[in-house]
């Protein structure tokens, strides 16, 4: 009886890999009879699995769509695959399904076999995601999530190929630490052993699976929110201009609308909320602003304030509404497209490391 069981586990986990199969494909990969296949094809449609057969050569056996949700059999890299992916799930910007998933990670979590749960635990502890707009992801291998997040895990040094922005492709050794998610984007932190400096990684700019090495002993964290450094890492630093905005707009508004890789947005009363950006161009958040169809003023650069008032006196004389002299603000409200109130002192944080 139990080998029948076995056997009949073995030939439903077959079904869901491939949508078709010969009767002598299956009996070839299971070591039995082409009978013995019909016999158990009949003992699994028993059991409610609705598994439908073509005639003829070049006919086979199919698994199709039943009225329950048949028992899913995966192998440990598809588990640990489905495990990341409900992680990031249940603690996104998802609506509707986080409870969901949250049930589904502890439901996984209770039938897996002790040798994976040391990489499902470290899954579930070196990822976090940022909220954000959804929008076209970059696309990345599983097989390096789970490499990084086993590093992590293991504080093992990781080694692997990595194509940097406008450089050559190049070899990186690396103490992980964290994995963050955007949304569209997975970013690692870690500390580089060439530059001896903290530096975040776009896992898919990898151009090989990483290695582990040698165990490594942990330094002191450059943040204690890994998430917000690379948030702010990826928004700011790399850019010519640090661009603060105060938005006349809600926290919650203000971030369906801006992605967690564009800006860090913090609230600023109830009714406000102030942006802080890198841009390496003054009139690109001067459009996207402008586009977002709510008040705001400029905080800073003194530049961009300078560059709004000369847009705002061209768009004055294209529409032919205003004269020069009106659409050009006096110098103690400029820089606000509000004018509610001068602008606070802007202090600038410390420059972060370069993401890659």
């Amino acid at each position: 009886m139990l080998e029948t069981s076995a056997r009949l586990l073995h030939l439903l986990s077959l079904l869901q890999l491939r949508r078709e199969w010969t009767g002598a494909a299956l009996a070839e990969r299971m070591s039995v009879t082409e009978r013995t296949v019909r016999r158990d094809i009949g003992k699994l449609r028993s059991l409610g699995y609705p598994i439908s057969a073509s005639p003829g050569i070049a006919g086979g056996y199919q698994l199709g769509a039943g009225a329950q949700l048949p028992p899913l059999l995966l192998d440990d890299e598809e588990a640990l695959a489905v495990a990341l992916g409900l992680t990031a799930v249940a603690s996104g910007p998802v609506s509707g399904i986080g409870g969901a998933s949250v049930r589904a990670l502890v439901k996984l979590e209770q039938v897996l076999p002790g040798r994976l749960r040391p990489k499902f635990s470290a899954l579930r502890q070196s990822v976090s995601v940022l909220a954000g707009p959804s929008a076209a992801a970059s696309a990345v291998n599983p097989e390096f999530l789970t490499a990084f997040s086993t590093a992590i895990s293991e504080r093992r040094t990781a080694a692997f190929r990595y194509q940097a922005l406008e450089a050559a492709e190049g070899r990186r050794i690396v103490e992980p630490y964290k994995l963050v998610s955007t949304g569209r984007r997975w970013y690692l932190v870690a500390w580089c052993t060439e530059r001896q400096d903290w530096r975040t990684f776009r896992v898919d700019r990898c151009q090989s699976v990483p290695v582990l090495r040698e165990r490594f002993t942990p330094r002191p964290l450059p943040a204690r929110d890994l998430a917000a450094y690379v948030q702010s890492a990826i928004t700011r630093s790399p850019y010519q201009y640090d661009v603060v905005i105060r938005i006349a707009a809600p926290l919650a508004s203000v971030a369906e609308q801006v992605p967690a890789e564009v800006a860090v947005l913090e609230a600023d009363g109830p009714g406000h909320t102030v942006l802080r950006s890198g841009w390496d161009s003054l009139d690109q958040p001067l459009v996207r602003m402008a586009g977002m169809g709510v008040e705001f003023e400029i905080l800073a650069p003194e530049e961009m304030r300078e560059r709004a008032r000369t847009a705002a006196g061209r768009l004055a004389r294209a529409a032919g509404a205003l004269s020069v002299t009106q659409a050009a603000p006096s110098s103690s409200s400029a820089g606000s497209a509000s004018g509610s109130r001068p602008a606070p002192a802007v202090h600038r944080k410390q420059a972060l490391p370069p993401t890659h």
